[in-house]
């Protein structure tokens, strides 16, 4: 098979704008003549191999990403899009999305935001409020990884280490010496539905004594992020330019948790740790004193340029499949899209197996497979009515790349039998499926007398 051309010039020039250099000074460091370069620039001619390393070693340029920054979901989220019904007569082959989004990578944004915008579409958006899908846009355009916040935090971790071994500890004498805040832990029925409460008229930060170690720690860490790495969350707010003050409160608030936990996990420690384990998820929460959900979700940051962790993505669902946190990072994956589950995936199984990392091998109807590992989790502290509030949260990360994990060891990842899922009844065509609940959008349905299928629903297919 002939090697994919790769024709980038948009996102070169991107580059090249953001590093405030001529062609000819780009092209002197590529090693390659200003010319050759204006014509890559201007999709004339593709990216050879060596140029993409050389882009990749000194601008930090992933071709594998093109565009995926622009629009939500990247290139699988766009080819989801063409292929709702309303397109289907167009014959729009893959090829010409992929080329799409290389070489027109603005225009195809333009088009998912109209199509998101859309009544009848909404695809990566389904269930969000406007301030929640905007940021979302927000986090997925940086991929879920901020570098100045993670310098800043590994920095802070290092400092902290030497002031003593305990986090907590010396995070707490951090925040008394420097900032003149002590800190109280208060019984539930006095903070009945807060977790955290920084008093700063009484110079006090208040924790809710129903907060397991792990989200003591994290709490405490949240409070440092808000003073010690006030200027750097602030600028990244400036820079989303939100329209909605909400929005801008909401990203906030991600940042802060974001600080907290890679000052918690610090990236180049926390990486290696990974490569060391074979991304084992219980041996990682030991050794960094976390809990399950902040190292999924520690996962999906890992992409700093030169130490790149694998992609992963993270999803938080309760019992009814609400997902209320949806990482997509550098996946890309479609099952963080919407707020439909599949009923044949292995993250619901989580909910009845406490304790255990259920892992599941699934494939999607166009064919891709997903390694997932999911734990059923309790809410840090709150309780519901009286009832706890539990959660299931997955990481997952392509098939193609999963090797590395301890929990795949052994498994035939692109040949063992894999999971047949789709992203919700709605948008799923597979027939004779006897869990449908709903038959899929753009395909009538179909009636025969004398006959009664698996599936409560028949509908016509290709």
């Amino acid at each position: 098979m002939a090697e994919r051309r790769v024709f980038a010039g948009p996102a070169v020039r991107k580059v090249r704008r953001e590093a405030a250099m001529t062609q000819a000074a780009m092209a002197e460091a590529l090693d390659i003549s200003p010319s050759y370069l204006n014509l890559i620039e201007h999709g004339q001619r593709p990216l050879s191999a060596t140029v993409i390393v050389r882009l990749a070693e000194r601008f930090g340029f992933d071709a594998a990403k093109l565009g995926a920054e622009d629009v939500p979901g990247g290139l699988a989220g766009l080819r989801r899009r063409l292929a709702d019904p309303r397109f289907a007569d167009l014959g729009i082959g893959a090829h010409e999305v992929d080329e799409w989004l290389q070489t027109a990578p603005a225009t195809a944004a333009a088009f998912a935001r109209l199509f998101d915008a859309a009544p009848e579409g909404r695809a990566d958006v389904e269930g969000d409020a406007p301030e929640v899908a905007a940021v979302r846009r927000a986090i997925e355009k940086w991929r879920n990884h901020f570098p100045d916040l993670d310098a800043r935090a590994e920095e802070l971790a290092d400092e902290l280490r030497l002031a003593g071994g305990d986090l907590y500890g010396t995070i707490s004498e951090r925040l008394r010496t420097r900032h003149q805040l002590g800190i109280r832990i208060l019984p539930a029925d006095v903070m009945p539905d807060r977790l955290r409460w920084l008093d700063w008229h009484a110079r006090q930060l208040m924790l809710n004594e129903l907060l397991r170690p792990a989200s003591r720690t994290f709490q405490a860490a949240a409070t440092l992020a808000q003073i010690e790495a006030k200027d750097e969350i602030d600028a990244l707010i400036a820079g989303a330019e939100f329209a909605e003050a909400a929005a801008a409160r909401l990203f906030e608030r991600h940042l802060i948790q974001y600080f907290a936990s890679a000052l918690m996990m610090p990236y180049g420690r926390f990486l290696r740790a990974c490569d060391a384990t074979g991304y084992d998820l219980l041996l990682l929460q030991r050794r960094f004193g976390a809990s399950f959900e902040q190292v999924a979700h520690r996962l999906t940051t890992l992409q700093r340029v030169g130490a790149r962790g694998l992609p992963f993505f993270m999803l938080r669902i309760d019992r009814a499949g609400q997902g209320s946190k949806r990482y997509a990072g550098a996946s890309q994956s479609p099952l963080v899209d919407g707020d439909a589950r599949c009923p044949l995936w292995g993250v619901h199984e989580a909910f009845a197996r406490p304790g255990e990392v259920v892992a599941d091998l699934v494939e999607l109807e166009d064919g891709s497979r997903w390694f997932t590992q999911s734990r059923n989790v309790a809410a840090p502290g709150a309780t519901g009515g009286g009832t706890p509030a539990r959660f299931a949260v997955c990481v997952g990360v392509d098939a193609k790349v999963a090797a590395p994990l301890i929990a795949a060891r052994g498994l035939d990842l692109m040949r063992s039998a894999a999971t047949p899922i789709g992203l919700g009844c709605r948008r799923c065509t597979r027939t004779g499926c006897v869990q449908r609940s709903a038959p899929p959008i753009g395909r009538p349905l179909r009636f025969r007398d004398g006959e009664r299928g698996v599936s409560a629903f028949d509908f016509a297919g290709d």
